[in-house]
Formats: C-alpha cells, sequence, structure tokens
C-alpha cells in the first residue's frame, strides 16, 4: 500500500496517516491480520517523526482498526466488536449530521449531497 502523505495540508500528518490505512483496510490493500510496518520502519519511509505514527497507531488501535503485540507488531484487526460498532455509528451520525449542515450552508441541497456520496463510494472499490 502507498501512503501519500500532504505536508501543507492542515490536516495534522497523524490524520492523514490514519485515513490513508483505514481507506486501505476498506478497499483491501490491506488485508485482515496483515502487518504493518513498525513505528521506525514507516517514519523512516515517510520522513516524518516516529512519534507521529505512534500517535496514529494509537488511535487506529483506539478505534479497533488495528491490534498491537509487542511481538509480533501491529497488525490489521481480525474481529468485529459490536459494541465498538454502535458507537462508531453513533459517532458517525453526528459527524454526519454536521457534515449535511455544512453543506446545506454552502447550498448542497440532498440530491447533491447523495450524489457526492454515491459517486465516492463507487470510486473506492470496497472490498464488503
Amino acid at each position: 500500500m502507498v501512503i501519500s502523505l500532504e505536508y501543507d495540508s492542515e490536516v495534522p500528518i497523524y490524520e492523514q496517516l490514519c485515513e490513508q490505512i483505514i481507506i486501505g483496510i476498506a478497499t483491501g490493500q490491506l488485508a485482515a491480520g496483515a502487518k504493518l510496518p513498525t513505528v521506525r520502519q514507516l517514519a523512516h519511509e515517510l520522513g516524518i517523526n516516529a512519534m507521529t505514527v505512534n500517535k496514529a497507531y494509537a488511535r487506529l488501535r483506539q478505534e479497533g482498526y488495528i491490534v498491537i503485540d509487542r511481538r509480533r507488531g501491529a497488525m490489521v484487526s481480525l474481529r468485529v466488536d459490536s459494541e465498538r460498532d454502535e458507537q462508531y455509528v453513533a459517532k458517525l451520525k453526528r459527524q454526519l449530521r454536521l457534515l449535511i449542515a455544512q453543506a446545506s450552508v454552502k447550498g448542497i441541497g440532498r440530491a447533491q449531497f447523495q450524489q457526492l456520496c454515491s459517486e465516492i463510494y463507487s470510486q473506492m472499490a470496497f472490498q464488503h
């Protein structure tokens, strides 16, 4: 999987890294159980601070996307946590509510918003 970061973006590097890994999982570029590079390896490859990678991995672990084992390192999570899924759905609803409100304020109506979502969804080539 190729990770592409925008170093001059307003989005923090660790958030971009999280987003890239989540998209990699969703599109099948990173399969369940796949081993991720070590913090030092990834930091070196991307030319970023190891603490930035560590922060991204910690967030991904907290959100259930990866597991971290001292002996085997970081891997894409194999299991689904239904309690975490319920929390995620609640968080997703809050985020969508805000996105829809922002779109509405900018003059984007329901049909256009749904069309944008459909276009992005079809471009992602999800594995599920």
